[in-house]
């Protein structure tokens, strides 16, 4: 299997895991981050696109990738995700490991492959999770803003009372 598509169809996975979170979220600051995340899976789903378009096709092949490697991985069952989804944080905190283990299983794929070329492509793809693993760690940043806003005493205007 091309490592390209293994990776597509984790992010794919990924985005319809986050839509889900979204849509079960009782607070609309939680839907609005994983409303995020899956677009930004998208995104990244869209890059990986582009990335292997670029490349041959037999460039990129490992055989030991196939459906039941090439997965998205959630840390929570889904019971387990029901009793924690009103608890954005832990939730957030999770998809933030669930990239980090899909940096980790990267990197092991590249440890294991022989041809030079696609472990090449397969750091490149460890590479790309952590971009985008920021990317993510802002959009968590950007919701957050608005509860942890702290306006400078200089802008106050305790003196007009």
């Amino acid at each position: 299997m091309n490592v390209f598509d293994c990776a597509i169809k984790i992010e794919e996975e990924a985005k319809q895991y986050y839509e889900r979170l979204g849509s079960e979220s009782s607070r609309s600051d939680m839907r609005d981050l994983f409303t995020m995340l899956a677009a930004s899976e998208e995104e990244f789903r869209d890059t990986l696109i582009k990335l292997k378009d670029r490349l041959p096709p037999h460039q990129a092949q490992l055989d030991m990738l196939d459906g039941k490697v090439c997965r998205f991985r959630p840390l929570l069952t889904e019971r387990e995700r029901m009793e924690v989804a009103n608890d954005g944080q832990d939730l957030y905190m999770l998809s933030i490991r669930e990239a980090e283990q899909e940096i980790e299983f990267y990197q092991d794929l590249a440890a294991k492959a022989s041809d030079p070329a696609t472990r090449a492509c397969l750091l490149v793809l460890a590479e790309e999770e952590r971009r985008h693993l920021s990317v993510v760690e802002n959009i968590y940043d950007f919701v957050e803003a608005p509860k942890t806003f702290l306006a400078w005493g200089e802008f106050s205007n305790l003196h007009e009372l």
